[in-house]
């Protein structure tokens, strides 16, 4: 299902919402991804579906038209909300020294190291449109993004409510 746009002056409404009362118009935006998370459970969605599901949820919530399929829509919306986070899910642990070996793991990077992990390999193939899409968040104001495994019971949770953290995270 591909997203679409809501007239102007819903979009208008929400960008009110969010400026007078951040907290409704983000709770606004947050029910809205719910339900569409919801509803792409009930009818047997698996992680991507899902996935697929609140991005396009966010977008029809925050004015946008853009393709579920593309992680950059992802960071375009985290952007257009300005979101303290902004989190891949994915069906990896994160960026791994080594991705052979899962207890690799890099916890953290700073944006400036990434182009050389790139040149080194140590960041390649499925990985980089990934930290792409991390890289577009950062510019745009979002200030942490984490690229964490959805298959980890409650990874999400762990990962915007504990210090410990699940995955890799880029600032």
């Amino acid at each position: 299902v591909r997203s679409m746009a809501l007239p102007p002056r819903n979009t208008w409404w929400l960008s009110v919402l969010i400026e007078r009362s951040p907290a409704t118009g983000i709770a606004l935006a947050a029910a809205v991804a719910a339900a569409g998370a919801a509803i792409s459970y009930l009818r047997g969605g698996n992680l991507d579906t899902i996935s697929h599901a609140v991005v396009n949820a966010l977008a029809i919530s925050s004015g946008m038209v853009c393709d579920g399929a593309k992680p950059s829509c992802a960071a375009k919306i985290a952007v257009a909300l300005k979101a303290e986070k902004f989190v891949q899910l994915t069906n990896v642990p994160g960026v791994l020294r080594d991705v052979n070996n899962p207890d690799s793991l890099i916890k953290r990077i700073a944006r400036e190291a990434i182009p050389s992990m790139i040149a080194t390999g140590v960041i390649s193939s499925g990985m980089i449109p990934k930290i792409e899409c991390c890289l577009e968040a950062l510019k745009g104001g979002v200030p942490r993004t984490h690229i964490i495994d959805g298959r980890v019971p409650h990874s999400l949770l762990i990962e915007m409510f504990s210090d410990r953290g699940v995955g890799t995270m880029l600032s």
